[in-house]
């Protein structure tokens, strides 16, 4: 760390939410993802991965944001739109590429090693994009053994979500997997933020921030933003299932 370096204090109410959304994220995609290996052609496979990667890739990557916007510093942030929409892209599509992975043919371990590395290595670039989207009168500095700790977290939780995604069935098993990806996710996050110290330069705040987006309720908003998103998702696949259910009986 260094001396002069601005300390980040969280604000619990939006890292409360970062965790909600995580976990409404994973338990929706791992509703989505059942359609994965029951897929009758290509095209229904195709569907379902985009799907469940999508809502993967799209929570974790609110998650992220959420969080980023609970570090609360004696300093005036924005975040660039690019990098923020790049990082968001990143997100979903690791997501994607590794459900397909570990979801291709016969399940393996090793499928779910390679597409939890593919994963977990997008998820961390994801992260790491987002936080050079970061607008402020202030240079980021990196810890790189804590980096490469959050690295492995994500590649681990990746791994773990899709070990998860194609062998949990039932509501409950469901829903304690999303606790538990949850708690992997904000893990990786917590733990790439504290790698970063921020060190104050003398450019003007005002001319550091502008063109960024930013904004006392951005947080509130995506959480909101997002949970209605997730949950219509989330409608959508439990209606469709039930109605596949009553046309097979």
């Amino acid at each position: 760390m260094h001396d002069h370096s601005i300390q980040c204090i969280h604000d619990p109410l939006l890292a409360a939410l970062s965790y909600l959304v995580a976990v409404l994220g994973s338990y929706t995609a791992l509703q989505l993802a059942i359609g994965i290996p029951t897929a009758t052609d290509a095209r229904d496979r195709t569907r379902a991965v985009v799907a469940a990667g999508a809502a993967m890739g799209g929570a974790i990557w609110a998650m992220h944001f959420i969080a980023m916007l609970a570090c609360q510093m004696d300093l005036q942030v924005s975040y660039d739109v690019a990098l923020t929409a790049l990082s968001a892209l990143i997100g979903m599509a690791s997501c994607m590429a590794g459900l397909a992975i570990a979801g291709s043919g016969v399940f393996t371990l090793q499928k779910i090693g390679i597409g939890g590395a593919c994963m977990g290595l997008g998820v961390a670039g994801m992260h790491y994009t987002g936080m050079a989207a970061m607008r402020m009168a202030a240079t980021i500095h990196y810890d790189f053994s804590i980096v490469a700790i959050s690295v492995v977290i994500a590649v681990v939780a990746s791994a773990v979500a899709l070990w998860l995604a194609f062998n949990m069935r039932g509501v409950a098993q469901m829903f304690g997997s999303a606790l538990v990806m949850g708690v992997a996710v904000c893990g990786m996050h917590y733990v790439g933020m504290f790698a970063a110290s921020f060190e104050p330069t003398e450019e003007n705040p005002a001319s550091a921030i502008a063109g960024g987006i930013g904004g006392a309720y951005l947080g509130a908003t995506i959480f909101g933003v997002t949970t209605v998103l997730l949950a219509t998702v989330l409608a959508i696949s439990v209606v469709r299932q039930q109605r596949r259910s009553l046309v097979r009986i």
